[in-house]
């Protein structure tokens, strides 16, 4: 018992300088034992606090659907009548057939972007390809016929333009920086179904290589985009356009499922600009086909030149009058040096025609040089 008394004691001691501290905390701020048992109220988030995307994209929508239309090309088919003998080379000689040619109207289904309050639209090169006629439906419903300015097939481009003024529009805005990761809206015409909007993110800068187009630089995104969507608007979050939608994986590769690709705004507007001034693209041309060279030993460091190989030269072509031969490799062109086959031929386009420039390259692994005149890239076919 004698044991207890001074941890008794020791225990009064701290009830007493408790009871005094709740004295002075009632008397210096009253209502604190309220605001104690109602819990403690959420507080507002500091500057430092990470910020949180918005819970819809409805406004981003809203601002750029306006600007996105439904084409629809169409284009018309002569096809033979069917014949009794089936036999090719003996249907030369029968004469016997069931009717004349029929001509039948073969639609395909895509969409645009109007890219000026005045009317200029645009879409993919393949959504158009050949067409006799072209509709676009604005957002409204109102149907108009639209006219071809010009089409770029190294691209799959085209620019048209429908009768208006005071249309919705969407700003061809290169500056905005892109990031993995970035949340990404695909609004088009799938399937025919009308104005659609799919979400996703990006989730690749660059890709090339996919022998979709001859100039590649495509965002990839798992946005939902199939058929129809074609030359549609792949915008941000914030409602801006970033892209015009132009393939699926899935058309290639059996069971790629979530994998789009958008042409950059930035080539988008160069194409643009051009058709608008010139009817077509002006590019540079070397005049010769070229692939990766082939690797050395040991591989490359990333960022490491590789240079490129030549293929065809055509005949008569700026590489041919320049001294050039089928597998000469190309390490520098000017005062830079050549990465792979996708960057001079971005560099090789952007070069006005006429413009001579500087070649550095190895023949049977010597190094050579030679100054070579651009010439403008023939426009191809189809």
């Amino acid at each position: 018992m004698r044991s207890l008394l001074p941890f008794l004691g020791f225990l009064a001691r701290f009830a007493v300088l408790g009871l005094a501290l709740a004295f002075v905390l009632v008397h210096l701020a009253p209502g604190l034992g309220e605001r104690l048992r109602r819990g403690t109220p959420p507080q507002p988030p500091t500057s430092s606090s990470p910020t949180s995307g918005p819970v819809s994209y409805a406004d981003a929508a809203a601002r750029a659907a306006p600007a996105v239309v439904n084409i629809y090309a169409n284009k018309a088919v002569v096809e033979r009548p069917w014949r009794l003998v089936p036999d090719p080379v003996l249907q030369r000689f029968s004469g016997i057939s069931l009717g004349p040619p029929r001509t039948r109207i073969e639609q395909s289904l895509g969409s645009g972007v109007i890219v000026s309050e005045d009317g200029y639209i645009l879409t993919n090169q393949h959504v158009i390809r050949d067409a006799d006629e072209i509709q676009a439906v604005l957002w409204d419903g109102r149907v108009t016929r639209a006219s071809v300015i010009g089409s770029d097939r190294d691209t799959d481009l085209a620019v048209l333009k429908i009768e208006g003024s005071g249309l919705p529009a969407l700003a061809l805005d290169s500056e905005r920086p892109l990031r993995v990761g970035d949340v990404v809206l695909a609004i088009g015409n799938p399937f025919g179904l009308g104005n659609t909007v799919t979400q996703g993110i990006i989730s690749a800068l660059g890709r090339n290589q996919l022998n979709v187009s001859v100039y590649e630089d495509f965002i990839q995104t798992d946005a939902a985009i199939n058929t129809g969507n074609s030359g549609g608007a792949l915008i941000d979050a914030q409602g801006n356009l970033v892209g015009i939608n132009t393939a699926m994986l899935s058309r290639y590769i059996a069971n790629a499922e979530g994998i789009g690709f958008a042409i950059p705004v930035t080539t988008a507007r160069q194409v643009l600009d051009q058709i608008v001034e010139h009817g077509v693209v002006v590019r540079g041309w070397l005049g010769a086909e070229y692939g990766d060279a082939p690797l050395l030993p040991g591989g490359l460091e990333p960022g490491q030149p590789r240079g490129v190989a030549l293929g065809e030269v055509y005949a008569g072509g700026p590489a041919e009058r320049a001294g050039l031969r089928p597998g000469d490799v190309l390490i520098r062109i000017d005062e830079s040096e050549i990465l792979d086959q996708a960057d001079l031929r971005k560099r090789e386009a952007a070069l006005p025609p006429g413009r001579e420039v500087r070649i550095l390259g190895l023949r049977a692994g010597v190094p050579f040089n030679t100054d070579l005149v651009l010439a403008q890239r023939p426009a191809r076919q189809g």
